[in-house]
């Protein structure tokens, strides 16, 4: 038996991946948590021991591995409902426990263009604000996207390092980002643990510092001098030493337990997407994957992350919203790699430089984000149908 499904592929900030309208979904997959996910990985061609998802619409990377499901809204004061589906290239596992932040750039013109707008009177030039529901955070985005003759504009000068062609501007808004998981309660605000900075232990019984943040997506901080690297390193650096992931795979699994997400580190390997696991240092000069040269004074500090084992070829867009929230609070590993908390911090990634925002206060002695602002493009790469044998 063979589904065919009508889909768009489309590329969000520096992540690609499949959407499509949950009515569009055969009806047995709409009821069927575990037939969806079935589906799902068969779609991107996982699990796939060669890692390439050869036989499917995946691109054999984190970035690439993604659907994404789009509604009409059930909530108040919002337009659709968006849930996010990160696929194990690797495993027969799809993870729902985040959300995807770069592909979140994309979900307000794909539900302009499927007409879920149709009751409102949208500009025929001009900006038009999508309010998203989140559903996998239970979490509110906005997002602000072009139109030109009534259709979603994709085209324009808007640069993003990662992407090779620039394409209009699309300004995020991520509303009260911290986490809504049960492990985080209002009187934790940002941090799980209450605490700005903890520790995780390394082999040998030494304790090294740690940030635990819910933002965004839940991630872990660490210093990258406390674990041997210098915080400038490419994506092979990392990629290719397969002792270093396992370390940071260890540390994540770590930090799992401490933020409430898991009882047991052992259960880390089917929560692979959430937390994510970053490394931090001071600003310097290094050399991005395309070549560029960036200097120190151009950045707050470095920051590097791991997504589904790898580390990433940018930055998720998620954990520049953690990114952004620690940066704004004195004493975290992240304000304190940029020479101290600021409202709007400017970091550098493997592929070159991103400028994020937050709107963060204390109440007592609590943080809390009431929003984090960046900007990111979006583009329709292809329409039509997917086939998937089940």
């Amino acid at each position: 038996m063979i589904y065919k499904v009508p889909a768009t592929y489309m590329r969000g900030g520096t992540s690609k991946g499949v959407f499509i309208l949950e009515s569009d979904l055969p009806d047995a997959l709409q009821s069927d948590p575990k037939a969806l996910d079935q589906f799902l990985l068969r779609l991107v061609g996982s699990p796939d021991p060669y890692g390439k998802q050869m036989d499917g619409m995946g691109g054999g990377s984190s970035s690439t591995s993604k659907v994404v499901l789009i509604s009409p809204s059930d909530q108040n004061n919002h337009d659709i409902n968006y849930r996010f589906a990160q696929v194990s290239i690797n495993e027969a596992f799809v993870d729902w426990s985040g959300n995807c932040g770069n592909l979140s750039a994309a979900v307000g013109g794909f539900a302009i263009s499927k007409g879920l707008l149709s009751g409102r009177s949208l500009p025929e030039n001009g900006t038009v604000t999508v309010r998203v529901w989140q559903c996998n955070i239970q979490k509110t985005i906005v997002a602000h996207v072009p139109v030109k003759d009534s259709q979603v504009q994709e085209s324009g000068d808007f640069v993003l390092d990662g992407v090779t062609f620039p394409a209009a501007e699309v300004q995020l808004d991520f509303l009260d980002p911290a986490s809504a998981d049960e492990s985080a309660s209002a009187v934790q605000g940002l941090f799980p643990t209450g605490n700005p900075v903890d520790t995780l232990s390394l082999p040998g019984g030494k304790t090294i510092p740690s940030t635990f943040i819910n933002a965004g997506i839940p991630t872990a901080f660490v210093n990258a001098a406390d674990i041997g690297l210098t915080g400038s390193e490419s994506q092979d650096d990392i990629n290719q030493d397969l002792e270093m992931l396992s370390f940071l795979e260890k540390l994540r699994a770590q930090a799992s337990v401490k933020m409430g997400l898991i009882s047991e580190e052992s259960e880390a390997r089917q929560r692979q997407h959430t937390p994510k696991i970053a490394f931090v240092s001071p600003p310097s000069a290094y050399v991005t994957s395309s070549r560029r040269s960036i200097a120190a004074d151009q950045i707050d500090l470095q920051v590097r992350a791991v997504s589904m084992g790898k580390l990433h070829h940018a930055m998720m867009g998620t954990a520049a919203v953690a990114i952004a929230c620690a940066g704004a609070v004195p004493g975290t590993l992240v304000s304190l790699a940029a020479g101290g908390a600021k409202s709007s911090i400017c970091f550098g990634h493997p592929s070159g430089t991103l400028t994020v925002g937050a709107d963060v206060v204390q109440s007592d002695d609590v943080w809390i984000a009431n929003s984090v602002t960046m900007s990111r493009s979006a583009r329709t790469l292809m329409e039509g149908t997917v086939h998937v044998p089940v």
